[in-house]
């Protein structure tokens, strides 16, 4: 925490400075009146002030970042410890059935267990028929799970 008030301290300063720089060039080419005595405060003092001016920005800005960062990083590592604390770290969005009536959920359509389709894959949902349904997926026209529902 003390860091990051340093940080900004200095972001703050840095750009300070670039704008002192930007004043600095523009009095002293405002001070001639010929464009090539005018050009060497222009540069030094225009260039270099956008220069400090965008350092100092850059640099509060990437401490902001980094705080919030920091804040969500502790959020999620809080809700984290709620979830386990309180036992929900398997628990599935959806009820399963246990009288075999089960299908698996894939990205866009369900299947039976037993489907070629989803053979062997580990990355599947089960649950009912119903709720595969209000998830707006449709039955795989290969097992035709709404088949053995109907039957």
């Amino acid at each position: 925490m003390n860091g990051s008030k340093y940080t900004i301290q200095l972001a703050v300063g840095l750009a300070a400075v670039g704008f002192l720089l930007i004043v600095l060039g523009w009095n002293g080419a405002a001070s001639l009146d010929r464009v090539p005595g005018q050009l060497p405060y222009l540069i030094s003092g225009g260039v270099a002030g956008i220069g400090l001016v965008m350092t100092g920005l850059l640099l509060a800005l990437v401490q902001e970042l980094r705080k919030n960062t920091a804040m969500v990083v502790a959020k999620l590592d809080e809700v984290g410890e709620r979830v386990a604390a309180a036992g929900l770290s398997g628990a599935g969005p959806t009820a399963v059935p246990t009288d075999g009536s089960a299908v698996v959920a894939g990205r866009t359509t369900y299947h039976l267990p037993d489907c070629n389709l989803v053979e062997g894959r580990s990355d599947l949902q089960p649950m009912a028929t119903e709720a595969a349904v209000d998830r707006g997926l449709a039955p795989c026209r290969i097992c035709e799970p709404q088949a053995r529902d109907a039957g």
